[in-house]
């Protein structure tokens, strides 16, 4: 298979008119391409399992199988090989029949050359995108658990490594990090990279159980243990078995209920409440937090020698504000998913609206930031997220410090020069791809060329100082 548009190409050629079938694979010869020529449907659906094809071009009426036929059977098989058909008796039904079977294009004969070599062009490329989206859908899922972590800062790839190593170990994990920055999903990808991934995730947050409650629910209990108590039950430790344990907010929890704790992670058994025996568990326990706990240490809040013992390897997740390179990569992250649930049809964010989110401090986290492009994905009126779309507090927000993008110079600077630099950011990593980088920013061509314009103080469409005309249909 050719790996891009432009590259020399696989064609088969399909005409039971000799004559006409050599013609038209000589003619694609000539364009750089490779052509295979059969005069028999059945020995081209024969080819098209042995052999890599990037196109087939065949013609429509032929005495064994005609070229519908032929396109609806290559479309079944082989949905990324885009099929041309060629006919001497076009008809608006024969073009409508052609196109429902799955063809890409319908010329009729005698086949303007210019028509044909633009209709292998985009075949071709849209013979690419689908194989690129598949090979990227087969990548996705088999990438890193790790990788659920979105983001390719400093900060993240230091997280990315440190999450890898604890992983391959059994050893108790502490995750330190403010609210909203994704404690659990951290051990989530622990728990999804480890020898214990076959076995359940089973997560608890320690403030939001009544602490009565909380020995109940870590440990189990047995019939009559308590009031209501109709039948025992196991308890997360237990539940966990083969898995992962995370105590999520472990800070919230009652010095009386950490003494348990401890002994459980010492003993590896646990008591139900109301039992007279100890069961063994065999559950890895990572512990997460937002508060300090050397500081309850200190104020004699948490337990010493519990700290200890959770605190065998203590991964620190970043704020966003300490990942400030990754906010747009997280945003275009959450409108993908949001545009999905809403059935939007929302494609990217504007640079205003780019220049705000990257200029916010974000004190709610990656949290925030979620919750702020769902907010806008829902109230979005074209396809693309404006300044007005975000909440009020992130288009009024005036940063203690200078507004800088991602990754470059922090000088005072107005929104307009923000938005030209980022500009000129995404088309430097897209290597000068217009169309590429109009996709990335969520803009159509036009209104980038416009952007670039006014960049240039030229007028759309004008003359650049230079003397050269700049159009905008390229």
């Amino acid at each position: 298979m050719t790996e891009a548009p432009g590259v020399a190409a696989n064609i088969l050629v399909v005409d039971d008119d000799p004559e006409l079938g050599e013609m038209v694979a000589a003619f694609v010869r000539r364009l750089g391409h490779d052509a295979m020529y059969t005069q028999q449907p059945g020995e081209a659906l024969s080819l098209l399992t042995t052999q890599p094809f990037d196109l087939v071009i065949t013609d429509l009426h032929m005495s064994l199988m005609d070229g519908i036929t032929l396109c609806g059977r290559i479309a079944g098989a082989q949905p990324d090989v885009p099929v041309i058909v060629l006919t001497g008796h076009g008809s608006l039904e024969t073009a409508v029949a052609a196109m429902r079977a799955g063809a890409y294009d319908y010329l009729t004969k005698p086949v303007n050359t210019e028509v044909l070599t633009m209709s292998i062009a985009r075949a071709l490329e849209r013979g690419h995108l689908r194989r690129e989206v598949l090979r990227l859908r087969d990548e996705v899922g088999r990438v890193k658990p790790s990788r659920a972590l979105v983001g390719s800062s400093r900060a993240m790839r230091e997280l990315h490594d440190l999450t890898s190593r604890v992983a391959a170990t059994d050893a108790t994990v502490l995750i330190n990090g403010e609210s909203g920055t994704g404690k659990e999903l951290v051990a989530r990808a622990i728990h999804a990279m480890s020898a214990r991934s076959h076995g359940p995730f089973v997560a608890i947050n320690c403030a939001a159980v009544p602490h009565h409650l909380l020995e109940s629910e870590l440990f189990g209990h047995v019939k009559g243990a308590f009031t209501d108590a109709r039948s025992g039950r196991p308890g997360l430790f237990i539940e966990a078995n083969g898995g992962t344990l995370l105590l999520d907010e472990i800070g919230e929890m009652p010095m009386e209920m950490q003494a348990k704790l401890l002994r459980a992670l010492q003993e590896r058994t646990v008591r139900p409440v109301g039992g007279d025996r100890e069961v063994p568990f065999d559950a890895r326990v990572i512990a997460a937090t937002h508060q300090d706990l050397d500081g309850l240490v200190e104020a004699r809040r948490f337990r010493e020698d519990l700290f200890y013992r959770i605190a065998v390897v203590i991964v620190q997740v970043p704020t966003l504000r300490e990942r400030s390179d990754d906010v747009l990569v997280l945003a275009q992250h959450f409108l993908t998913r949001f545009v999905d649930r809403f059935g939007k049809r929302v494609v990217g964010f504007h640079p205003a609206a780019m220049a705000r989110m990257v200029g916010y401090g974000w004190p709610g986290n990656v949290r925030e930031l979620e919750n702020c492009v769902e907010r806008a994905v829902a109230l979005c009126r074209g396809d693309t997220v404006t300044v007005e779309d975000l909440p009020e507090r992130i288009r009024t927000f005036q940063p203690e410090r200078p507004m800088a993008a991602p990754e470059e110079a922090t000088e005072m600077m107005t929104l307009s020069e923000l938005e030209r630099r980022y500009l000129q950011r995404v088309l430097s990593l897209v290597g000068g791809n217009k169309s590429r980088a109009a996709r990335v920013l969520g803009l159509d061509r036009r209104t980038l060329y416009r952007m670039l314009d006014r960049e240039r103080g030229v007028e759309p469409g004008g003359v650049e100082p230079g003397g050269e005309r700049h159009e905008h249909n390229s």
